[in-house]
């Protein structure tokens, strides 16, 4: 918990206990469901919980803003983005039930009253959305191919909107073979952690 708040602070006293109660949460429902690699779980808050706030390091969203977090898995990004922007609708979809069911105990557990979640593939869901969010769940090629469709013209305070995908390592090739020219921004600028060295936040305009 210390690790967000070296980074981010003005938080709630509600928003401080929902990032507080991950850990906890986390780690008894992985033993269940596996959504965290089990070496990692110690390391939730640098790895997946800060990785997934990279996004609120690089823009804010409007309240009232529609989110959806592709591939969302265990809910990363979509969870601590969630409590970060208590305001903006977020709906987390994957094609793994047993996730989905981790994500729901989880947003419950932290009355998270501005996350839906959908099982389907994200080809099939209905609606359109603001940004789409999502953490490395396949080429971005194939990421821009699934969501491009599902997102709404206009322009959301810092950004237009677009797509909001967390990436690691060497992207030139990814990037050239995607037919986009997203700005990127590298997080080992802003978040110290060894972690953080060659990791980006990619946004695609719409």
């Amino acid at each position: 918990m210390e690790i967000i708040e070296s980074y981010f602070s003005d938080f709630s006293d509600q928003q401080k206990q929902q990032f507080a109660q991950l850990f906890d949460l986390y780690k008894e429902w992985n033993e269940k469901i596996n959504v965290i690699s089990r070496r990692d779980i110690d390391s939730l808050y640098e790895n997946h919980v800060l990785h997934s706030l990279g996004i609120a390091s690089i823009t804010d969203f409007d309240d009232g803003t529609k989110i959806l977090d592709l591939g969302t898995g265990g809910g990363f990004p979509g969870i601590p983005l969630a409590i970060f922007f208590p305001e903006v609708e977020f709906t987390l979809v994957d094609r793994t039930k047993k996730k989905l069911k981790v994500v729901d105990a989880v947003s419950e557990a932290l009355s998270l009253k501005n996350v839906k979640t959908i099982w389907s593939r994200v080809e099939d869901v209905d609606g359109q959305f603001d940004f789409v969010t999502c953490r490395a769940v396949a080429p971005l090629k194939q990421i821009w191919d699934w969501s491009k469709s599902k997102i709404s013209k206009g322009s959301n305070r810092d950004l237009d909107n677009g797509l909001l995908c967390l990436k690691g390592g060497d992207l030139h090739m990814e990037i050239s073979e995607s037919g986009t020219s997203p700005m990127v921004w590298e997080l080992g600028a802003t978040f110290k952690e060894e972690y953080f060295k060659e990791k980006y936040v990619l946004y695609v305009r719409r």
